[in-house]
């Protein structure tokens, strides 16, 4: 009797082990989001580092997971990720919010490891700024700027407006885990490779750069 329960017992676990192969072999949606601490790294028109504090936001998408050898896969996505710094100047703080729709393609390998998989993935993003602004507030003083997108500031162009690139694109690096059912969890890392600061002409000597830099933490789902 205790034969026959073991070998049932045994038939099962490769079944569900087989089963679970089986899947991984075929493409898959995923749903995610999350939270993102994003920061803004470069240089100052004068050439001086930038002084900035990470920012809160979020982000969320879809992405479709393609199988292209044992345990490797290509994952194309579709996000929507907000993005920033705050700067804290005296009793001034002025916050910069940025929002993206990105495109990552990463490729991930996907390793069993226990009920699940363990995931590890990386790859470079495409981003296109479609909106943002730059809050300033201090004792009685509260200013909110959107923001403008152009390459290149001309001489005429107004003072008080805050400019920004609306193309990014940089490397993206993740590590997680995978639910047999589905669902999982995964650290996110993101380096901006473009300064998105763009050309002044109102400035003779300009050496301001701007890049986006951060991690988050994602929680998804996959079909």
């Amino acid at each position: 009797m205790k034969n026959r329960l073991l070998s049932i017992a045994i038939i099962l676990v490769l079944s569900a082990s087989l089963a679970v192969a089986q899947d991984q072999t075929k493409m898959s949606f995923g749903i995610l989001g999350g939270v993102n601490f994003q920061n803004l790294n470069g240089k100052l028109s004068s050439g001086d580092d930038l002084e900035n504090d990470m920012l809160m936001g979020f982000h969320g998408g879809i992405n479709i997971q393609m199988p292209i050898a044992p345990e490797f896969y290509f994952q194309p996505g579709l996000m929507y990720a907000t993005k920033g710094a705050k700067y804290t100047e005296g009793s001034l703080t002025s916050t910069t919010k940025l929002n993206y729709i990105e495109m990552p393609l990463n490729m991930v390998y996907k390793a069993s490891l226990g009920n699940g998989f363990f995931m590890l993935g990386f790859g470079p993003y495409l981003g296109y700024a479609i909106g943002g602004n730059v809050k300033t507030e201090g004792g009685s003083i509260s200013l909110e700027q959107d923001i403008e997108f152009k390459s290149v500031v001309e001489t005429g162009d107004p003072l008080t407006v805050p400019y920004y690139k609306a193309f990014d694109a940089g490397a993206n690096i993740f590590i997680g885990y995978q639910m047999a059912g589905g669902l999982f969890l995964q650290l996110d890392t993101q380096f901006g490779m473009l300064n998105i600061n763009p050309e002044d002409k109102r400035i003779l000597t300009d050496k301001s750069s701007k890049k986006n830099t951060g991690f988050g933490l994602s929680l998804g789902y996959r079909f």
